[in-house]
């Protein structure tokens, strides 16, 4: 393994460390205090695999070769739920609050708190570890886009929409807003593994604002996804658990074996079902059109958030990359009007830096929950 690249003298001094856990992967990247990247990596978490082990084995080392060490480590944790809507400080006490949100997020979640813990005990000298929430952009929802039709008591119990994304699609909305300060009303897709749509209105400083977004109380609703099924009837699915699937299979089938992959019946990549498509295999069509009809609806439906669009963002892996997907959305959205279309790459880890260093500079009000 090669030493870690580190930022040259020039660069600001702050080092900040960006872990991502998730449950098939554990990402790094390290930025200079300016949100710079200088060096990127990712190690694939083998199926049945402990978290720790791999930590053990591949990010105790890589580690240990930074030198000096990062002032600042900042985690991705998917959902925040409505306490934690800034970046925000990891006490014991924070770490206990959070714990109680994994069942929400449990494939994200649930790794991001682990690997903390591990490496509080194993590198107890990185003292400041932050944390920054994908459902944080989306706590400007109004109270008409984040809550359920479900009685008072369910609402109660926090049962609302949270949107997820929320890193890239404030990163999109930054982004463009630099690119088109005229732009004030914003549709950012974020199309990849998961997929989302976000309606952003956007102020004349620039600032951009969620009003809108399609996935919901867990990153399951919205969207057709890669192995995820978006949202479905709830009928179904009592129809289901009254035949005896329970939860559990029920949970699998939705995350794992749904989406592009079920559709297909063969993969979960819109790369290879392209070319499948394009031999004439049936599944691979047939999840592709689904996929664009379910996101074409979903385009009409943050333009009616916003009252009107004056432009699209294409994110993440798909929306950058699938030209042929890019040229449909073109033509099925010409009844929109005049638009200005955006392509714009997924960043997340930078944004979490811009967002951490925010809260720590001086005269910062953001709320650090104890």
């Amino acid at each position: 393994m090669s030493a870690l690249p580190l930022p040259p003298e020039s660069a600001a001094p702050q080092l900040v460390l960006v872990v991502n856990a998730g449950s098939s992967s554990l990402k790094l990247s390290l930025h200079a205090g300016d949100g710079a990247c200088h060096g990127q990596w990712q190690c694939p978490l083998p199926p049945g695999a402990p978290l720790e082990a791999l930590a053990d084995d591949w990010l105790a080392p890589l580690l240990r070769q930074l030198d000096p060490q990062p002032d600042l480590l900042v985690h991705r944790i998917v959902h925040g739920g409505e306490a934690f809507t800034a970046p925000t400080a990891l006490s014991a006490a924070v770490l206990e609050r959070l714990e109680a949100l994994v069942p929400l997020a449990p494939l994200h979640n649930g790794p991001a708190l682990r690997l903390i813990r591990w490496l509080q005990a194993r590198f107890p000298n990185l003292q400041q570890q932050w944390a920054c929430f994908d459902t944080a952009f989306h706590a400007t929802l109004p109270p008409e886009a984040s809550t359920y039709a479900i009685p008072a008591a369910w609402r109660q119990q926090g049962l609302r929409r949270y949107g997820f994304h929320g890193l890239n699609h404030e990163h999109v909305g930054r982004e463009v807003a630099a690119q088109a300060p005229a732009v004030r009303r914003l549709i950012s897709c974020h199309l990849g593994a998961g997929c989302s749509l976000c309606a952003i209105a956007i102020d004349a400083h620039g600032q951009p604002c969620s009003l809108d977004t399609t996935m919901g109380f867990t990153p399951l609703e919205g969207l057709v996804m890669a192995s995820r099924s978006g949202s479905i009837d709830p009928g179904l699915l009592l129809h289901l658990l009254r035949c005896g699937v329970d939860a559990a299979d029920l949970d699998n089938a939705l995350n794992r074996q749904s989406g592009l992959l079920g559709l297909s019946g063969r993969t979960a990549d819109m790369r290879e079902l392209r070319s499948a498509a394009k031999a004439g295999d049936a599944g691979a069509q047939l999840a592709i059109a689904v996929f664009r009809h379910r996101l074409l609806q979903g385009i009409g439906a943050m333009a009616a958030s916003l009252c009107g669009v004056e432009a699209i963002a294409l994110s993440g892996g798909i929306g950058e990359h699938d030209q042929t997907l890019a040229a449909e959305l073109r033509e099925g959205l010409a009844w929109l009007g005049p638009l200005q279309w955006f392509t714009v790459a997924a960043a997340e880890e930078a944004q979490m830096v811009r967002l951490v260093l925010a809260a720590l500079s001086p005269g910062a009000s953001m709320p650090r929950p104890e």
